[in-house]
């Protein structure tokens, strides 16, 4: 395909986008205007813990949900705290309670569902506290900070009988179901290849420096989980995302959407084998992770997952930061984010298809299993299996190593060093137990 062709396909799918999302803000207001017509019984009382910048984000969402009230924010940065507890007070009837403490908010019965968008070391230890507190969870991507902690977060899921859905939205974009269901229809023949990509211009964060903890923030509270660190001056609120002691870097902050949307597409679980190349190249701060990455999965049946993430260079492979194309034995398709078009093996465009891109649907199918029942369409199993690619490519390029898998449950095979990346340490008073 010519360079001019990819810039028509990259135009059409960026204008999809836009209408899509003004369908989606139409569809917010809309259901917000309606939300007195759900019964009170059925109202879901939804806590949310981390409201800065993601946590913030949900809590709109959720308002504008029918049929939800946000009963409690929890944040151990004050001052994101209040602006989130001002946020619900103007928008329903009855004011959030405020925490900085996720177990005094556990504590409160009358919670149904608990939404964590703290940061990753904190995820599934909260969604397991969640769950056995008796409530529903909606966890941000990627679900766990292991592979250990996204099997107990399973274990409690099933164990208490709960809703835990990862918050990635693709799952329930209309046309992105539309597209999978023609990969698995076999539209574009026998699946074998699909290639995922991320690309950003982040800037240096810094040389990171200890300094006094600021007055608003609790940074015991905030670590939780970890074993404790002393304090330093570039980690919060974003760049923990670059530490291996907290976040999973670009893999595990964007990769998770792209991994997850291709191993559904190509219909696999656990892979065989997992490689890796790349390094930190761009800047020299104390970033720990990788901003050059490009991982390979193998699965069994002739079939492979790549992706490649850069950091630091805005170009993707269409022009766009994110896609997943799928390669079959009768043609293509392309998925930029809300749509998809399919091309023969000629390249020639056979088929379009778009929708809605917001995150509207996918909170009506988490609420609608608390209701209703079944599991939502990110359940936490698929979640597990589609954040572990993660986990295993990090391991990958942590140990720089090509690491082999049991393709029945994506456990490490022959490597000791590996292995030891499985779990990590806690603090002696939040080791997480199912």
């Amino acid at each position: 395909m010519s360079i001019e062709a990819d810039r028509r396909l990259f135009l059409k799918a960026s204008a999809s986008v836009l209408a899509a999302a003004a369908v989606t803000q139409n569809q917010l207001r809309t259901r917000a205007y309606a939300a007195d017509a759900v019964p009170p019984s059925e109202t879901v009382r939804v806590a949310v813990m981390g409201v800065n910048g993601r946590g913030l984000a949900l809590t709109k969402s959720f308002m504008a949900t029918p049929g939800v009230e946000i009963a409690a924010i929890c944040d151990v940065d004050s001052r994101a705290a209040a602006k989130a507890a001002a946020e619900v007070a103007g928008g329903q009837s009855r004011p959030a309670k405020v925490e900085s403490d996720i177990r005094r908010v556990l504590d409160d019965p009358s919670i149904d569902a608990l939404v964590v968008a703290a940061p990753n070391h904190w995820h599934a230890p909260a969604t397991i506290l969640g769950c056995a507190a008796g409530k529903h969870v909606y966890v941000e991507k990627p679900l766990s900070q292991t592979p250990a902690e996204g099997e107990l977060a399973i274990q409690a899921a099933r164990k208490h009988n709960r809703v835990v859905q990862m918050g990635s939205q693709r799952r329930s974009r209309p046309g992105v179901t539309e597209a999978v269901a023609k990969l698995h229809a076999g539209e574009i023949g026998e699946l074998h290849y699909a290639r995922t990509w991320y690309n950003n211009r982040r800037e240096s964060i810094g040389p990171g420096v200890a300094a006094e903890v600021p007055t608003w923030l609790d940074w015991d509270l905030w670590q939780g989980p970890a074993p404790r660190r002393p304090f330093i001056d570039n980690i919060v609120h974003y760049n923990w995302h670059w530490h291996w002691h907290w976040g999973g870097g670009e893999l595990a902050n964007n990769g998770i959407h792209g991994l997850d949307l291709a191993r559904w597409g190509m219909n696999v679980t656990f892979p065989s084998r997992i490689t890796c190349g790349g390094g930190k190249y761009r800047h020299q701060d104390s970033q720990e992770t990788p901003d050059t990455l490009m991982v390979t999965y193998d699965f069994p049946g002739q079939k492979t997952i790549t992706w490649e993430g850069l950091s630091w260079s805005p170009l993707g492979p269409r022009e766009g930061g994110f896609g997943v194309t799928f390669h079959g034995t009768e043609g293509s398709m392309v998925i930029l984010d809300a749509g998809y078009v399919t091309f023969d093996m000629r390249n020639r465009e056979t088929g379009t298809g778009t929708g809605p891109s917001g995150e509207a649907d996918h909170l009506a199918d988490f609420l609608r299993c608390i209701r209703e029942g079944g599991r939502p369409r990110s359940d936490v199993e698929e979640a597990h299996r589609s954040t572990l690619l993660c986990h295993l490519g990090n391991i990958a390029y942590r140990t720089d190593a090509v690491i082999k898998t049991d393709p029945s449950n994506g456990h490490i095979l022959d490597n000791t060093a590996a292995q030891a990346l499985w779990s990590r340490e806690y603090d002696k008073n939040w080791q997480p137990q199912v």
